[in-house]
């Protein structure tokens, strides 16, 4: 039985995937393989690094990526509140549907996988995940749960107790940028079910701010896989994992009142941060010297020597940027809402 790594990225967020390999092949205690699932063609930069590392396979069956892609179209057309605010986000079509292709490693070479977003770093053993996998299908390690179900589920409280136990939106809930499971758990029949489940109406608890997680969380709840979650289960013994805590820093590796991290999540900083900051730019990141020692592991000397503000003209262009991109939002926003009014 294989045991593997699934990460979702392209050139975008390339010096945080390689700051990512780089941690696991420093902390994981042993050598695990990896496969970078692409979120897009744009793959120049991540396919040389691929290249260069014994372990390390780039997903490449794009039948599978087809079949997911597919199968979440048909997920989230279901959904009755899609077609009208996403538009006026000016989405056409799935709303980050790229980020669904997570999916793709129920269908990957791994028996059982873990799933990192690009934008972590591993700290520590992940034999006790794998170990777990043996009793469970899916298994996370978040307090997620804790944070607001809006931001998971955001139906009517009739539809959602409906649709779930109490003790699932309390306990059960998990962040999808980590987690893992075990290859194929969710079978043709299962996955035909839960389309006609939320074609009932059912697909109206889903929140459409992040649709991969939610989607994933109605998957594995509404399935009735077997899930467990360490942070919920253990919450005496596992640490916290978001780049908003404090923890102590020792050789590198992140720790929570003494406890050895698993891993750490930078969700919601943007990639064009650490771009910036491995260009040499003064970035403000949490543990910044932490995701520079892993992202230059082996060319510490192409780490900058120095970090400088940007110049006065390019803060111009990336405000301006900025605005403009906001405001053409707004704008096409107010021209559907025009447009539907007098197509009445």
């Amino acid at each position: 039985m294989t045991n593997g790594i699934y990460t979702l990225a392209n050139d975008v967020v390339y010096d945080q995937l390689v700051a990512l390999l780089n941690s696991i092949e420093a902390n994981a205690g042993r050598e695990i393989p990896v496969c970078v699932i692409p979120y897009d063609r744009r793959l120049d930069k991540v396919r040389a690094e691929i290249a260069s590392r014994k372990n390390v396979t780039l997903f490449e069956n794009e039948s599978a990526i087809a079949y997911w892609e597919n199968f979440v179209t048909q997920a989230w057309k279901t959904h009755p509140r899609t077609q009208r605010v996403w538009r006026e986000w000016g989405v056409t079509g799935t709303y980050r549907l790229a980020m669904h292709r997570k999916l793709c490693g129920l269908n990957g070479p791994f028996d059982k996988f873990i799933y990192f977003d690009a934008d972590t770093l591993l700290m520590g053993s992940l034999d006790y995940v794998y170990q777990k996998l043996d009793n469970h299908d899916w298994v996370a390690n978040d307090f997620q749960y804790r944070s607001d179900l809006k931001y998971i589920f955001d139906g009517s409280p009739e539809l959602l107790r409906k649709v779930f136990t109490q003790e699932q939106l309390s306990s059960q809930i998990f962040c999808a940028g980590w987690f893992a499971a075990k290859k194929q758990i969710f079978t043709e029949m299962m996955l035909a079910d839960l389309l006609e489940k939320l074609k009932s109406g059912e697909a109206d608890v889903m929140a459409l701010g992040g649709p991969d997680q939610s989607l994933f969380n109605y998957m594995v709840l509404r399935s009735g896989v077997s899930y467990y979650n360490f942070a919920y289960h253990d919450v005496d013994q596992v640490t916290g994992n978001h780049w908003s805590s404090k923890f102590d820093v020792v050789d590198n590796v992140l720790y929570d009142q003494g406890r050895r991290l698993t891993y750490l999540h930078y969700m919601s900083i943007g990639s064009s941060q650490f771009t910036h900051l491995c260009a040499g730019e003064d970035v403000d990141i949490p543990y910044r010297d932490v995701f520079l020692y892993y992202r230059y592991l082996h060319s510490p000397e192409s780490r900058p020597k120095t970090f400088n503000l940007p110049s006065p003209l390019t803060s111009l262009q990336r405000s301006t940027s900025s605005f403009l991109s906001h405001k053409a939002k707004r704008l096409m926003r107010k021209y559907r809402t025009f447009k539907d009014k007098i197509s009445k």
